[in-house]
């Protein structure tokens, strides 16, 4: 905000910093040639359509082939619709066959890969290892925990414990997950190749689209409304309370609304903030009456105004705290995507 010469911080405002954190700065004066360029629009517009045809994958917040300076070629967005703590199995099923997109639409339009999917590859590995080995998502194994984290808030290394043997029967089982997540990402996008070329083709224009922008084409090519589409990507799970704990939460929300009533009653008797006006130069401030409320600080707050013409359609929350799910191509060179 200071940068552009603005008093007020705004929405795109947030969402620069956090990107900047996340994958970092622009780096425009990187020059792809132009097979490149088409090579990862296609990669990211992969990510992205996977995610839009499955139902329990997050909403596309931003897609873009602008190189970044921690090594990025492109990245797509993923902001979850809400805060939240857990992922179903479903879930994680969903991630992998989103993160193994731009692979699978590199390998339908250009008949061969790249290794621009490196860190796809990585995270998908390591989120299917972790559901055989950490979640008792795998049927082979069950909820046989097979895998410990050392030193969580320092390397957070993995140790297996188990046998050889046992250990070589995990590879074959995350081998079987990557290929069956694989062979779904190429199935979807095959059957959505049109819809994949227009995409691909008005992100090699744009550069950068945002989620409203991706979603109107999607909309209009699937013959959809966006009352279809609102909300997509969401699986919520559903637990009923039992009788007991049903009462119990009523009791507590009547405890919650007497207290409350309390409270507003008490802030009404409270003395309230004059407005003087110091005659030497007119200056409107807010004074205590010191009498009613000794040594009573006088806070202070600053405005942020917020543009609601930055969000995407699903309008989400301006990111999970620093929770933002960022997908991307990885350059050769760089240690990250």
């Amino acid at each position: 905000a200071v940068k552009a010469g603005r008093q007020y911080v705004n929405q795109k405002d947030l969402m620069d910093s956090v990107e900047v954190v996340l994958v970092g700065k622009e780096k425009k004066d990187r020059i792809m040639s132009k097979e490149e360029r088409r090579i990862v629009s296609y990669h990211e517009i992969g990510h992205a359509l996977v995610s839009a045809l499955q139902k329990n994958s997050e909403p596309v917040q931003k897609i873009t082939i602008v190189p970044r300076t921690m090594g990025a070629l492109g990245y797509v967005m993923n902001v979850p619709e809400e805060e939240k703590y857990l992922n179903t199995e479903a879930e994680l099923h969903a991630l992998l066959v989103e993160t193994l997109g731009g692979r699978a639409a590199e390998e339908i339009v250009f008949d061969t890969v790249t290794t621009g999917a490196a860190n796809d590859i990585e995270k998908a590995t390591k989120t299917a290892r972790a559901m055989v080995t950490q979640y008792g998502m795998s049927k082979k194994f069950g909820l046989m925990g097979l895998e410990t984290i050392q030193d969580q808030y320092l390397e957070g290394r993995t140790v297996m414990n188990c046998s050889d043997e046992t250990a070589a029967a995990v590879d074959e089982e995350v081998m079987k997950i990557l290929k069956d997540a694989y062979k779904e990402a190429k199935a979807l996008l095959k059957e959505n190749r049109a819809l994949l070329d227009k995409l691909a083709q008005f992100l090699i224009e744009k550069e950068t689209i945002t989620g409203k922008e991706f979603m109107k084409i999607y909309r209009e090519e699937k013959g959809l409304t966006e009352e279809e589409t609102s909300g997509k990507g969401k699986e919520r799970v559903t637990f009923k309370a039992s009788a007991k704990d049903s009462a119990k939460q009523s009791k507590e929300n009547k405890d919650n609304s007497k207290s409350e009533k309390k409270k507003a009653s008490k802030e009404k008797e409270a003395p309230k903030e004059q407005l003087v006006v110091a005659e030497d130069d007119k200056d409107v401030r807010p004074k205590y009456d010191e009498a009613a409320v000794p040594d009573k600080p006088v806070s202070h707050t600053f405005e942020v105004e917020i543009n609601d013409d930055t969000r995407a359609s699903t309008d989400p929350e301006p990111y999970d705290g620093m929770g933002a799910v960022v997908r991307g191509r990885k350059n050769g060179s760089s240690e990250q995507g």
